[in-house]
C-alpha cells in the first residue's frame, strides 16, 4: 500500500516508517523538522519538509495519492501545552483538520491516528484504563489529542473515511531526543551518561506504562493492514514508578549520584497504565520487549550515538 506518515522524522514516527517499509509498503514522510531529525529519516521513504497546517500539504497528496495516512505529527509536550494552549490547539487540532480535509478530498481509505492514553483519561477512576474509561484530561494536550478522535468519527459518518486510533502509553527507545520535549527515559539516560545530576519532579512514586518503541511501531502496521475501525489502547497493563526507572537506568549505566527532587509539574497525571486487551483480541498485538531489556537496548543505542556524535 501507499502510506503517508506525518511526523515520520520524529522519534516514534521514524520507527513506524521503518516498520512499514519492512512490511513491504511504499512510504512517504511529511515532517516540518521542528522536533524531528533528518538523521532519523529512512532513505527508502520519500520526504517532504512540510508543516501539517500549511497549504503546501496538498501538493504532497497530489503527488503521492496515499491509500493510508498514519498521523504522528503533533505538539506532544504536556508542559508546553499548559504554557501555550493556543499553539497546542493550532498544531494538534487545526493541523489535523487540514490533514483530514485532504484525506477526504483525495479519497484516502484509512487514517491511523496517534492519540494518547497517558493524557486523555486524566486521573484514573480505575486501573488499568480500558477504552471505555471516562475521558477527563487534566492538561490541554490531552484535550487537543482527544478532540481529533471526535473529528475522525464525524468524517467516517459523513464521508466514509475509515480510521483507527492508537492511544499510546509512555513510549521509549532508540532515537528519543534527551532535549526539549523528550520522555523521561531519554532525559534520565542522557544526563546519566554525561555524568550530570538527574531531577525527579514530584515524589517519584508517579506510575507510568512504559512500552518499547518497536512494539508501538508494530501496532501501526497491524492496524493499517487491518479492516478494523475504532480505538485501541497500547500498553503493558502495569505501571512502573519514576523512582524504579531511575534505579534501573542507574544500574545499567553505573551511575552513582542520587536523584534530586523538585516540585511536581502542572498538568501531569499521577498514576496511569493501560488495558490493551482489545488490541490483543482484534489486532493480535501485545508488547514483546520488557522494561529491563528495553532500557538496556536504549542505553546501548545512546552510548553508540554519543560516540558517533
Amino acid at each position: 500500500m501507499k502510506i503517508l506518515v506525518t511526523g515520520g522524522a520524529g522519534f516514534i514516527g521514524s520507527h513506524v516508517v521503518d516498520a512499514f517499509l519492512a512490511a513491504g509498503h511504499d512510504v512517504a514522510v511529511v515532517d516540518d523538522l521542528s522536533s524531528g531529525r533528518r538523521t532519523n529519516l529512512n532513505p527508502r521513504a520519500r520526504f517532504y519538509q512540510v508543516d501539517i497546517r500549511s497549504a503546501e500539504l496538498e501538493r504532497v497528496f497530489e503527488q503521492e495519492r496515499p491509500e493510508i495516512v498514519d498521523h504522528h505529527a503533533a505538539q506532544m509536550d504536556v508542559r508546553k501545552s499548559v504554557a501555550d494552549p493556543l499553539f497546542d490547539a493550532d498544531v494538534n487540532v487545526r493541523g489535523s483538520l487540514n490533514l483530514l480535509e485532504l484525506c477526504r478530498t483525495y479519497s484516502v481509505k484509512k487514517v491511523v491516528y496517534i492519540s494518547t492514553g497517558g493524557a486523555v483519561y486524566g486521573e484514573p477512576e480505575y486501573l488499568p484504563c480500558d477504552e471505555a474509561h471516562p475521558i477527563n484530561p487534566v492538561c490541554q494536550y490531552g484535550v487537543s489529542k482527544h478532540v481529533v478522535e471526535h473529528y475522525l468519527h464525524v468524517y467516517r459518518h459523513l464521508y466514509g473515511l475509515n480510521y483507527g486510533v492508537l492511544r499510546y502509553p509512555n513510549v521509549y527507545g532508540p532515537r528519543q531526543n534527551p532535549h526539549g520535549e523528550a520522555g523521561v527515559v531519554a532525559i534520565f539516560s542522557g544526563r546519566m551518561l554525561t555524568g550530570q545530576p538527574v531531577t525527579i519532579y514530584g515524589d517519584g512514586e508517579q506510575e507510568r506504562d512504559y512500552v518499547y518503541v518497536a512494539d508501538c511501531a508494530r501496532a501501526n502496521v497491524l492496524l493499517a493492514e487491518s479492516e478494523r475501525v475504532g480505538i485501541y489502547n497500547l500498553g503493558s497493563g502495569q505501571g512502573s514508578t519514576v523512582n524504579l526507572l531511575f534505579s534501573e537506568l542507574a544500574n545499567i549505566i553505573e551511575y552513582s549520584q542520587a536523584a534530586r527532587y523538585a516540585p511536581a509539574k502542572a498538568g501531569e497525571t499521577y498514576k496511569i497504565y493501560l488495558d490493551s486487551r482489545r488490541a490483543q483480541a482484534e489486532l493480535y498485538w501485545s508488547p514483546t520487549v520488557g522494561l529491563a531489556d528495553g532500557l538496556r537496548q536504549t542505553v546501548a543505542y545512546s552510548r553508540e550515538h554519543e560516540r558517533s556524535a
